[in-house]
């Protein structure tokens, strides 16, 4: 008996040493040593957890995947070897917000089972991690997404805005356009899904901002809440069936999903889920989305000229004192072609309607149209020709579409009506933009998902929607603040990327007597908030969205409005809090560039100059006029004589200014 109980003591000895000898706890620290990674890991699944100092952030989440290879079901996490290095190199970063970024972190790889790794990396903006693939083709049946925030802190969050409690799929049909919810976690709607990115207020003024990159040939990540603290992730399943249906016959509609997410090729890099944490505006200059990107797949960048727009849409061809009738037409677009030349504008955008509707066939001009003829025109003014595609038309034809345009001289194409982020619809921004690369054409994604990294690994792609912009003016009903979004997208949506608000409105609104209106829309805020946005707002394919006719009254302004830089070499985010204003300064060569806005709170703002240059010489400011707060177009224009250290700048209620110095 005495020797039974030995034999099963030191066989449960055994066992609890095991146990013990394949736990494994490990720690990855940010370069300066205040952001923490804990990872910790029982052969089964992984858990990890973050502190910024002493402050924790997140409780211990939960990472796992549930993956297929040859019919067999993985979803144990088993470390075979942990290896660790640090990065610290230059990246150029042409067509953004500054001429280089440094990425400098720490990095720890879990080699787990079956040909699957998983990579944190810790940089002093935040924590990312990802799988990476190596092992047979398989199937991916789910990923585990887990934030588990230590404390019941408020979200700014974005809601899908398509919702049916009957039938959860519509939410994964959505043009990932909607303002802001701002609730504590515990009250976030459980049976609604939160796009990308999202922000979480913790304690002592830390921010959190989640978004995702390197999103190539992967469904998009949601995040929804649970009743609780943590938020967690989920992924639209794989579409099995699509037809062509949606806005003007255009789109590819999901009748049937499969019951896994993603198929995995041979080798796979997966997305990187990102937790960017700073202040307000530390998270507004974060890089970790770009850095994070596959590195660009187009060798030969110099063809790629970023650049503003005259655009016909918002403004409904809204044109007077012409001797045609305005509307889709030759004289019409030879008319914006003429503003454009006449202003230096890059870019005109023939949108929808060119293309007979309801169609989708990208051959069928209207007999409006001679298309030739035009980019001919504009080529003789120097003005490029972009073209207004539907996603399905794009899809159907899209090499012959990019090859026969591009031999025309058609300078790129405004994609859009996608809606969807699952792994079909990601993998056809992948081959869009390779196939305009290879016919050297720029693109503009509309109806699309965040950028997710994608603007560093295809260049040409200089814009992405994604964002509740100034189209929505055209048919918002006054409840809708937008002066408080604007004031939030520089911190959240920007994180992710560029993005085509396509701002510039001549007709402002102030908080009073803003209205909807289709033919002749109207901005909320001030005028001189509109400028600013130009600074504000990362788009390197930027919008002159009003009428050329409004712009020919006020030809000094519009000057401005063409000069400023599309891309710069240098961005620093002075001032500013999530949801109330913000002040930005950027350089392109030696002239500077400061733009604030306000939310419908009116505020004096510093701008201490000696942080930006000590040998300014020269200053032109426009801020809002004294009647800013009853006519949103009332602005002031001066160049002051005098060159003071601080200068102190009013914003009316939905205001904002602009600074260039030189």
């Amino acid at each position: 008996m005495r020797l039974l109980k030995s034999i099963l003591l030191g066989f449960f000895l055994l066992l609890t040493l095991s146990a013990a000898a394949r736990e494994q706890s490990l720690t990855l620290a940010s370069p300066d040593g205040r952001l923490v990674a804990h990872i910790w890991t029982d052969d089964v699944v992984v858990h990890y957890y973050v502190y910024l100092g002493d402050i924790q952030l997140l409780r211990p989440s939960l990472i796992d995947i549930e993956h297929s290879q040859g019919g067999k079901t993985f979803d144990a996490l088993t470390v075979r070897k942990v290896t660790r290095r640090t990065i610290d190199e230059t990246v150029a970063s042409p067509f953004t917000r500054q001429a280089t970024m440094r990425n400098h972190c720490n990095e720890l790889t879990l080699h787990l089972k079956e040909g699957l790794s998983l990579v944190f990396r810790a940089y002093n903006e935040g924590i990312a991690y990802r799988f990476v693939w190596e092992g047979e083709p398989g199937r991916v049946m789910k990923e585990t997404v887990d934030y588990n925030f230590a404390g019941d802190w408020t979200a700014t969050a974005p809601y899908v805005s398509q919702f049916d409690s009957l039938r959860h799929e519509v939410q994964y049909s959505t043009s990932f356009e909607n303002q802001y919810t701002t609730l504590p976690l515990s009250q976030l709607d459980q049976s609604r899904l939160c796009f990308l990115p999202l922000m979480v207020h913790c304690d002592n003024g830390v921010k959190v901002c989640i978004t995702e990159s390197a999103l190539l040939d992967y469904p998009g990540l949601y995040l929804h809440g649970t009743g609780g603290r943590p938020l967690v992730g989920e992924h639209a399943p794989l579409p099995r069936r699509v037809e062509q249906g949606g806005h003007n016959n255009l789109q590819l509609l999901v009748k049937e999903r499969d019951d896994y997410i993603a198929e995995m090729d041979r080798s796979k890099v997966f997305p990187w889920r990102i937790m960017m944490v700073g202040t307000d505006t530390e998270i507004a200059m974060n890089n970790l989305s770009y850095l994070l990107a596959e590195p660009s797949r187009v060798d030969d960048i110099s063809w790629i000229k970023p650049g503003k727009v005259a655009w016909e849409w918002w403004n409904c061809f809204n044109i007077s004192g012409v001797d045609f009738p305005a509307g889709v037409n030759n004289d019409t677009y030879k008319h914006y072609i003429d503003f454009a030349s006449k202003y230096g504008i890059e870019y005109v955008i023939l949108d929808e309607g060119w293309a007979v509707n309801g169609e989708a066939d990208l051959f069928n001009v209207v007999p409006e149209i001679d298309l030739p003829m035009l980019v001919q025109y504009a080529k003789e003014r120097n003005v490029g020709i972009i073209l207004w595609a539907g996603y399905y038309a794009f899809e159907r034809d899209m090499q012959r579409v990019c090859e026969h345009y591009s031999q025309m001289g058609v300078k790129g194409f405004k994609i859009d009506f996608m809606d969807r982020d699952d792994q079909l619809a990601v993998d056809f921004y992948r081959r869009a933009a390779e196939m305009c690369a290879k016919y050297k054409l720029l693109v503009d994604f509309h109806g699309a998902f965040k950028p997710a990294g994608f603007t560093r690994t295809y260049p040409n792609v200089l814009n992405f929607e994604g964002v509740f912009g100034l189209e929505q003016m055209k048919w918002a009903p006054t409840t809708v603040d937008q002066m408080k979004y604007d004031t939030e997208i520089p911190f959240i949506r920007q994180a992710a990327g560029p993005m085509d608000y396509t701002q510039g409105a001549m007709l402002n609104g102030g908080k009073w007597n803003y209205r909807p209106c289709w033919m002749e829309p109207m901005s909320q805020g001030t005028r001189c908030h509109q400028l600013a946005l130009y600074i504000v707002l990362e788009s390197p394919l930027n919008m002159l969205c009003d009428s050329p006719t409004h712009y020919e009254r006020e030809p000094d302004y519009t000057r401005f409005v063409a000069e400023i830089p599309t891309v710069w070499e240098e961005t620093r985010v002075l001032q500013g809090e999530v949801g109330e204003y913000i002040v930005t300064a950027r350089r392109k060569g030696k002239t500077w560039y400061i733009g604030g806005i306000t939310n419908w709170t009116a505020r004096d703002v510093d701008i201490v100059l000696p942080l930006i240059d000590l040998n300014i010489s020269d200053i032109e400011l426009y801020t809002d006029g004294i009647n800013a707060h009853r006519r949103g177009s009332d602005y002031r224009h001066e160049r002051p004589r005098a060159v003071l250290p601080v200068m102190t700048i009013h914003m009316a209620p939905g205001g904002g200014f602009v600074m260039k110095l030189n």
